[in-house]
């Protein structure tokens, strides 16, 4: 069997010592205490068999074996610093792989992207549409968008972007043919009520949120998906219940309108990326999607 190297700790410190000429220079340099590097040194010596320093006045001195040992080390790590370095600098040009949602893809990232290119030139954003949850590992993700109720996975660092909220959109037209501007929302209790097949609770919190009675859907008004949804009532077929953030600019354009506003859900919106991943790149592009979720909201109350 091949002989295990020596504690790395043990190495490094020694190699420290022996490249600075000084333990205690060594203790600042590996923010440790100068007894630690003492004792690691001392380690070393005893698992080799040989001594590696000798006192010389005040100060400490190589043997012929510690300079041996000295210069050795010293390469090696400076190798291993190269390499990682050289590992960092090619991780932050790797594309970042984001996931989203469908819907927001569609209805809210592709609209900001050419804004977030111009913001963030060093992140090379590779788009990944989520037709399903994303698992608990974030398997082939850098980072995923999503809503959802807290607590996270513990494998996540989770950075917040908004508080979910929904409400009920239409058409202008729609709007116009049932009077909507000078009635309540319980006329919803009459109205073709579009929704979702993912979300099928979706009204029923909205009309619990509001102090309303829980209204019918039907399944001939269910679509597979909130693009669908969304194009259905922009077309004129009922009210839709869509989160706010993804119908920001349907809002701004005139093609749909909210006449009762949105309500808070339990959900948020987040960033959440892998744990053991470093944050710089997660940190940066969290920070310019919380400010972009901010402002539609804003405009929204």
């Amino acid at each position: 069997m091949p002989r295990t190297l020596p504690s790395l700790n043990a190495l490094h410190a020694f190699e420290a010592a022996a490249r600075l000429g000084s333990v205690s220079q060594a203790a600042r340099e590996l923010h440790v205490t100068h007894g630690a590097v003492s004792r690691h040194i001392r380690a070393l010596e005893d698992e080799l068999g040989l001594a590696l320093f000798q006192r010389q006045g005040r100060g400490l001195a190589l043997t012929p074996a510690g300079q041996r040992l000295r210069d050795t080390s010293t390469a090696a790590f400076a190798q291993l610093r190269e390499a990682c370095d050289e590992l960092r600098q090619d991780g932050s040009r790797a594309p970042f792989v984001l996931g989203c949602p469908v819907s927001l893809l569609a209805r809210w990232m592709i609209p900001r992207l050419e804004r977030l290119i111009a913001d963030l030139p060093g992140l090379a954003l590779h788009l990944r549409p989520q037709e399903a949850p994303v698992d608990d590992a974030l398997a082939g993700l850098d980072a995923a968008v999503l809503a959802g109720e807290p607590p996270w996975p513990a494998a996540w660092q989770a950075y917040p972007l908004a508080r979910e909220r929904v409400g009920p959109v239409v058409s202008p037209s729609f709007a116009q043919a049932h009077g909507l501007a000078a009635r309540g929302p319980e006329v919803l209790l009459q109205l073709p009520l579009l929704h979702t097949l993912s979300r099928p609770g979706a009204w029923s919190s909205w009309a619990k949120s509001t102090g309303l009675a829980e209204p019918a859907t039907h399944p001939a008004h269910g679509y597979p998906h909130l693009y669908h949804l969304l194009e259905a009532a922009v077309a004129g077929r009922g009210v839709a219940i869509a989160p706010a953030h993804l119908v920001a600019d349907d809002l701004a354009s005139g093609r749909l309108i909210a006449p009762w506003g949105f309500q808070d859900t339990a959900a948020q919106w987040v960033l959440a990326t892998p744990a053991r991943l470093p944050a710089e790149r997660s940190a940066t592009l969290a920070a310019w999607l919380k400010r972009e979720f901010e402002a539609p909201a804003q405009a929204q109350r």
